[in-house]
Protein backbone atom coordinates (compact mmCIF):
# COMPACT_ATOMS: atom_id res chain seq x y z
CA UNK A 1 0.00 0.00 0.00
CA UNK A 2 1.04 3.58 -0.66
CA UNK A 3 1.80 5.98 1.57
CA UNK A 4 -1.10 8.10 3.59
CA UNK A 5 -0.73 11.57 4.37
CA UNK A 6 -2.51 13.66 6.55
CA UNK A 7 -3.60 17.83 7.01
CA UNK A 8 -1.80 19.44 10.11
CA UNK A 9 -4.04 19.18 13.34
CA UNK A 10 -4.57 22.19 15.54
CA UNK A 11 -2.10 20.60 17.85
CA UNK A 12 0.36 20.41 15.32
CA UNK A 13 0.53 23.85 14.61
CA UNK A 14 0.18 24.88 18.63
CA UNK A 15 3.55 22.82 18.67
CA UNK A 16 4.77 24.52 15.75
CA UNK A 17 4.13 27.86 17.54
CA UNK A 18 5.45 26.90 20.99
CA UNK A 19 8.72 25.40 19.20
CA UNK A 20 9.05 29.02 17.06
CA UNK A 21 9.00 30.77 20.08
CA UNK A 22 11.30 28.75 21.73
CA UNK A 23 13.65 29.38 18.52
CA UNK A 24 14.19 25.57 17.16
CA UNK A 25 14.91 25.33 13.84
CA UNK A 26 12.44 23.95 10.92
CA UNK A 27 13.94 20.58 10.69
CA UNK A 28 14.11 20.57 14.74
CA UNK A 29 10.49 21.22 14.23
CA UNK A 30 9.60 18.24 11.41
CA UNK A 31 11.48 16.32 13.04
CA UNK A 32 9.39 16.48 16.50
CA UNK A 33 6.12 16.44 14.37
CA UNK A 34 7.43 13.37 11.89
CA UNK A 35 6.77 15.46 8.98
CA UNK A 36 9.04 16.67 6.13
CA UNK A 37 10.68 20.38 7.09
CA UNK A 38 9.38 21.58 3.34
CA UNK A 39 5.80 21.20 4.91
CA UNK A 40 6.88 23.31 8.31
CA UNK A 41 8.20 26.01 5.91
CA UNK A 42 4.77 25.96 3.44
CA UNK A 43 3.42 26.16 6.60
CA UNK A 44 4.61 29.06 7.81
CA UNK A 45 5.23 31.03 4.37
CA UNK A 46 1.07 31.04 3.94
CA UNK A 47 0.33 32.28 7.32
CA UNK A 48 2.38 35.23 7.58
CA UNK A 49 5.75 33.97 9.20
CA UNK A 50 9.09 36.28 8.85
CA UNK A 51 11.92 34.99 9.62
CA UNK A 52 13.49 38.42 9.66
CA UNK A 53 11.72 41.53 11.24
CA UNK A 54 12.21 44.88 9.87
CA UNK A 55 14.09 47.49 12.39
CA UNK A 56 10.81 49.10 14.20
CA UNK A 57 10.45 50.30 17.58
CA UNK A 58 9.09 47.97 19.89
CA UNK A 59 9.43 44.31 20.50
CA UNK A 60 9.25 41.51 17.48
CA UNK A 61 6.32 39.83 17.18
CA UNK A 62 6.53 36.25 18.71
CA UNK A 63 7.06 33.26 17.16
CA UNK A 64 7.64 35.47 13.66
CA UNK A 65 3.98 36.47 13.70
CA UNK A 66 2.64 32.61 13.35
CA UNK A 67 -0.34 31.83 15.55
CA UNK A 68 -1.36 28.66 15.40
CA UNK A 69 -5.60 29.32 15.85
CA UNK A 70 -5.69 32.15 12.97
CA UNK A 71 -3.27 29.48 10.75
CA UNK A 72 -5.97 26.52 11.43
CA UNK A 73 -8.83 28.82 10.91
CA UNK A 74 -7.57 29.73 7.24
CA UNK A 75 -6.91 26.02 6.92
CA UNK A 76 -10.11 25.04 7.27
CA UNK A 77 -11.41 27.69 5.27
CA UNK A 78 -9.01 27.47 2.24
CA UNK A 79 -10.26 23.15 2.36
CA UNK A 80 -13.86 24.50 1.68
CA UNK A 81 -13.25 26.99 -1.35
CA UNK A 82 -11.72 26.08 -4.72
CA UNK A 83 -8.87 27.02 -5.51
CA UNK A 84 -9.61 28.64 -8.77
CA UNK A 85 -13.17 29.48 -9.91
CA UNK A 86 -14.68 27.00 -12.83
CA UNK A 87 -14.02 28.99 -16.02
CA UNK A 88 -17.39 27.61 -17.74
CA UNK A 89 -19.97 29.42 -15.53
CA UNK A 90 -23.47 28.66 -17.68
CA UNK A 91 -25.48 32.50 -18.55
CA UNK A 92 -21.48 33.78 -18.67
CA UNK A 93 -20.26 35.37 -22.18
CA UNK A 94 -17.70 31.95 -22.40
CA UNK A 95 -20.16 29.56 -22.01
CA UNK A 96 -22.88 31.39 -24.35
CA UNK A 97 -19.54 31.76 -26.88
CA UNK A 98 -18.78 27.94 -26.43
CA UNK A 99 -22.77 26.99 -26.54
CA UNK A 100 -22.76 28.84 -29.73
CA UNK A 101 -20.35 27.33 -31.27
CA UNK A 102 -21.00 23.85 -30.32
CA UNK A 103 -24.32 23.95 -31.63
CA UNK A 104 -22.32 24.81 -34.84
CA UNK A 105 -20.67 21.09 -34.33
CA UNK A 106 -17.91 22.75 -34.21
CA UNK A 107 -14.86 20.35 -31.85
CA UNK A 108 -13.93 21.76 -28.68
CA UNK A 109 -10.13 21.48 -29.96
CA UNK A 110 -11.71 24.01 -32.84
CA UNK A 111 -13.61 26.16 -30.16
CA UNK A 112 -10.67 26.55 -28.31
CA UNK A 113 -8.71 27.56 -31.42
CA UNK A 114 -11.09 30.19 -32.34
CA UNK A 115 -11.58 31.71 -29.28
CA UNK A 116 -7.67 32.36 -29.11
CA UNK A 117 -7.85 34.06 -32.55
CA UNK A 118 -10.97 36.24 -31.80
CA UNK A 119 -10.32 37.19 -28.39
CA UNK A 120 -6.17 37.07 -28.73
CA UNK A 121 -5.83 39.60 -25.71
CA UNK A 122 -8.66 38.30 -23.09
CA UNK A 123 -7.46 35.07 -21.07
CA UNK A 124 -10.90 35.42 -19.40
CA UNK A 125 -12.81 34.67 -22.54
CA UNK A 126 -9.93 31.66 -23.58
CA UNK A 127 -10.67 28.04 -22.60
CA UNK A 128 -8.96 24.93 -23.66
CA UNK A 129 -10.71 21.77 -24.92
CA UNK A 130 -10.02 19.81 -21.74
CA UNK A 131 -12.20 22.49 -19.70
CA UNK A 132 -15.03 22.22 -22.77
CA UNK A 133 -15.09 18.59 -22.37
CA UNK A 134 -14.97 18.73 -18.62
CA UNK A 135 -17.63 21.21 -18.07
CA UNK A 136 -19.99 19.22 -20.25
CA UNK A 137 -19.50 15.77 -18.94
CA UNK A 138 -20.21 17.22 -15.20
CA UNK A 139 -23.79 18.80 -16.14
CA UNK A 140 -26.35 16.83 -14.22
CA UNK A 141 -28.45 14.80 -16.27
CA UNK A 142 -31.09 16.57 -18.35
CA UNK A 143 -32.06 17.91 -21.33
CA UNK A 144 -29.18 20.60 -22.11
CA UNK A 145 -26.00 18.09 -21.16
CA UNK A 146 -28.03 15.40 -23.94
CA UNK A 147 -28.09 18.33 -26.39
CA UNK A 148 -24.69 19.91 -25.83
CA UNK A 149 -23.46 15.91 -25.64
CA UNK A 150 -25.17 15.41 -29.26
CA UNK A 151 -23.39 18.14 -31.12
CA UNK A 152 -20.02 16.16 -30.23
CA UNK A 153 -18.28 14.09 -32.94
CA UNK A 154 -18.66 10.74 -30.71
CA UNK A 155 -21.70 11.75 -28.94
CA UNK A 156 -20.94 9.74 -26.42
CA UNK A 157 -22.93 9.65 -22.99
CA UNK A 158 -19.74 9.35 -21.13
CA UNK A 159 -16.19 10.14 -22.02
CA UNK A 160 -13.62 7.36 -22.76
CA UNK A 161 -9.90 7.05 -22.35
CA UNK A 162 -7.81 8.55 -25.22
CA UNK A 163 -5.49 5.54 -25.59
CA UNK A 164 -7.22 2.62 -23.48
CA UNK A 165 -3.17 1.08 -23.76
CA UNK A 166 -2.33 1.72 -27.08
CA UNK A 167 -2.29 5.87 -27.93
CA UNK A 168 -4.24 6.52 -31.38
CA UNK A 169 -3.18 9.75 -32.30
CA UNK A 170 -1.13 10.77 -35.37
CA UNK A 171 -2.09 7.24 -37.00
CA UNK A 172 -2.22 7.17 -40.54
CA UNK A 173 -4.81 3.70 -41.93
CA UNK A 174 -2.40 1.53 -43.90
CA UNK A 175 0.70 3.69 -43.10
CA UNK A 176 3.93 2.56 -44.64
CA UNK A 177 6.82 3.97 -42.53
CA UNK A 178 10.05 5.66 -43.95
CA UNK A 179 12.23 3.11 -42.63
CA UNK A 180 11.02 0.70 -44.98
CA UNK A 181 11.84 2.02 -48.34
CA UNK A 182 13.87 0.56 -50.80
CA UNK A 183 17.77 0.68 -50.48
CA UNK A 184 18.68 2.47 -53.08
CA UNK A 185 17.21 5.74 -52.24
CA UNK A 186 18.58 5.25 -49.01
CA UNK A 187 22.11 5.37 -50.11
CA UNK A 188 20.68 7.95 -52.89
CA UNK A 189 22.47 6.74 -55.43
CA UNK A 190 19.58 6.48 -58.18
CA UNK A 191 18.57 10.37 -59.01
CA UNK A 192 14.55 10.81 -59.00
CA UNK A 193 13.87 10.31 -55.42
CA UNK A 194 12.51 13.07 -54.35
CA UNK A 195 11.82 14.11 -50.31
CA UNK A 196 9.08 16.19 -48.84
CA UNK A 197 8.65 18.45 -45.76
CA UNK A 198 6.18 21.04 -44.61
CA UNK A 199 7.91 24.42 -42.90
CA UNK A 200 4.83 26.41 -40.80
CA UNK A 201 4.97 30.30 -39.82
CA UNK A 202 4.23 32.23 -37.08
CA UNK A 203 0.47 30.71 -35.30
CA UNK A 204 0.23 28.60 -38.25
CA UNK A 205 -0.92 31.70 -40.35
CA UNK A 206 1.53 30.58 -43.43
CA UNK A 207 2.67 27.07 -44.76
CA UNK A 208 5.47 26.28 -47.59
CA UNK A 209 6.37 23.03 -48.27
CA UNK A 210 9.82 21.36 -49.50
CA UNK A 211 10.76 19.30 -52.05
CA UNK A 212 14.92 17.82 -52.07
CA UNK A 213 16.19 15.63 -54.56
CA UNK A 214 18.14 13.13 -52.73
CA UNK A 215 20.98 12.65 -54.98
CA UNK A 216 21.52 15.96 -55.99
CA UNK A 217 20.29 17.81 -53.04
CA UNK A 218 18.33 20.34 -55.33
CA UNK A 219 15.69 21.63 -53.52
CA UNK A 220 12.56 23.85 -54.43
CA UNK A 221 9.46 25.14 -52.55
CA UNK A 222 6.08 24.68 -52.92
CA UNK A 223 3.64 27.32 -52.17
CA UNK A 224 0.48 25.97 -50.34
CA UNK A 225 -2.75 27.36 -49.05
CA UNK A 226 -3.01 25.83 -45.55
CA UNK A 227 -1.21 22.77 -44.14
CA UNK A 228 -4.48 20.24 -44.74
CA UNK A 229 -3.22 17.06 -46.98
CA UNK A 230 -5.40 17.84 -49.74
CA UNK A 231 -3.18 21.05 -50.09
CA UNK A 232 -0.03 19.81 -49.78
CA UNK A 233 -1.02 16.74 -52.15
CA UNK A 234 -2.06 19.52 -54.68
CA UNK A 235 1.49 21.70 -54.01
CA UNK A 236 3.60 18.92 -54.46
CA UNK A 237 1.96 17.13 -57.41
CA UNK A 238 1.80 20.84 -59.28
CA UNK A 239 5.90 21.15 -58.82
CA UNK A 240 6.41 17.70 -59.67
CA UNK A 241 4.58 18.11 -62.71
CA UNK A 242 6.01 21.25 -63.83
CA UNK A 243 9.44 19.89 -63.26
CA UNK A 244 8.55 16.76 -65.05
CA UNK A 245 6.93 18.49 -68.16
CA UNK A 246 10.49 20.62 -68.56
CA UNK A 247 12.58 17.90 -68.08
CA UNK A 248 10.56 15.84 -71.38
CA UNK A 249 10.31 19.37 -73.19
CA UNK A 250 14.19 19.51 -73.13
CA UNK A 251 14.91 15.89 -73.87
CA UNK A 252 12.57 16.15 -76.84
CA UNK A 253 14.65 19.79 -77.90
CA UNK A 254 17.77 17.64 -77.54
CA UNK A 255 16.11 14.90 -79.83
CA UNK A 256 15.18 17.31 -82.30
CA UNK A 257 18.72 19.24 -82.50
CA UNK A 258 21.01 17.50 -85.39
CA UNK A 259 24.39 15.79 -84.18
CA UNK A 260 27.56 17.94 -85.56
CA UNK A 261 31.43 16.31 -85.72
CA UNK A 262 34.03 17.99 -84.99
CA UNK A 263 37.27 17.33 -86.70
CA UNK A 264 40.30 18.50 -85.46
Amino acid sequence: MGKRYSHLSCEDRTLIQLSLERKCSMSEIGRSLERPTSTIIRELKRNGWKKKQSRQRGRPPIAGGYRAVIAHQQAKERSIKGRKPKRLIEGSVLWNSVDTLLREFKSPEQIAGMLKRIYPDDKGLQVSHETIYTAIYAMPRGVLRKDLIACLRQSRKSRRPRARGNDRRGKIPNMVSIHERPAEIEDRLVPGHWEGDLIKGAKNASSVGTLVERTSLFVTLVKMDSAGALDAQKGFAHVLNRMGAKHQAKKNLELQMPCRKIHA
